[in-house]
């Protein structure tokens, strides 16, 4: 398979008081276009470090990192932020809607960036609501909306602007488990029906069952994780 996310010698740490604490040591990763990969690990570990890296919000103090062919690493803060609104799309645990805008607007924000007109944005907004169930809710504020909704909503913004690659920090965490059960099952459905790569951090081992592929971070290294080990 195609290689989207290549990752070579990847070091990351961060600076605390007088001390840095390398959180991931020389990590090697490859994620195949098309794959489901869930991300687990115990916390502190180092795997929404990894996360952040590959969506492009930071970057390693060493190594390489390709994704879609461009090396992000070596991208100036200007070219980096308009490659993320082209390439990737975010979901994460607290959904990060803005309250005073509707359903719609809300979808619509990441477009803004973009050069399509008013009518573009607006057939693209209505068929993102309409993929993840919620065309009926397109006039309703976040707090009219329940959890799922809202995450729903958050995962129709991530891929209005069609990324071609969706990052997932702890998309369930925040919410009842048949809830929890309804997102995993729709970004399954995006994964298989629509050929979306996604790349997931979650804690649940239940959750990374809906995963093609699941790798365990600690202490900066990765290693394959099986199914139901505590994460």
């Amino acid at each position: 398979m195609t290689a989207l996310v290549s990752i070579e010698q990847v070091v990351k740490g961060y600076v605390r008081g007088r001390q840095r604490v390398e959180v991931l040591h020389a990590l090697d990763l490859t994620v195949a276009k098309g794959e489901f990969l869930a991300l687990m690990g115990p916390s502190g570990s180092g795997k929404t470090t990894l996360l952040n890296l590959i969506g492009g919000l930071d970057r390693p103090d060493s190594g390489s990192i390709t994704v879609a062919g461009q090396r992000i690493d070596q991208l100036s803060s200007g070219q980096l932020a308009k490659w993320r609104a082209r390439n990737v799309g975010f979901i994460f645990q607290f959904y990060n809607l803005l309250p005073v805008l509707t359903a719609e607007r809300n979808v619509e924000v990441p477009l803004l960036l973009t050069s399509l007109s008013s009518s573009e944005r607006k057939r693209n907004v209505a068929a993102a609501l309409e993929l993840v169930g919620l065309a009926d809710r397109a006039k309703h504020k976040p707090t009219e909306l329940s959890g799922g909704q809202q995450q729903r909503v958050a995962i129709a913004r991530a891929l209005v602007a069609d990324p071609t690659l969706l990052v997932c920090d702890e998309p369930t965490g925040d919410l009842d488990r048949e809830t929890s059960e309804s997102i995993l099952q729709l970004l399954k459905l995006l994964n298989e029906r629509q050929g979306k790569t996604i790349v997931m951090v979650t804690h649940d081992p239940r959750a990374a069952q809906y995963a093609s592929r699941r790798l365990y971070v600690d202490k900066g290294s990765l290693a394959a994780a099986p199914l139901g080990v505590a994460a």
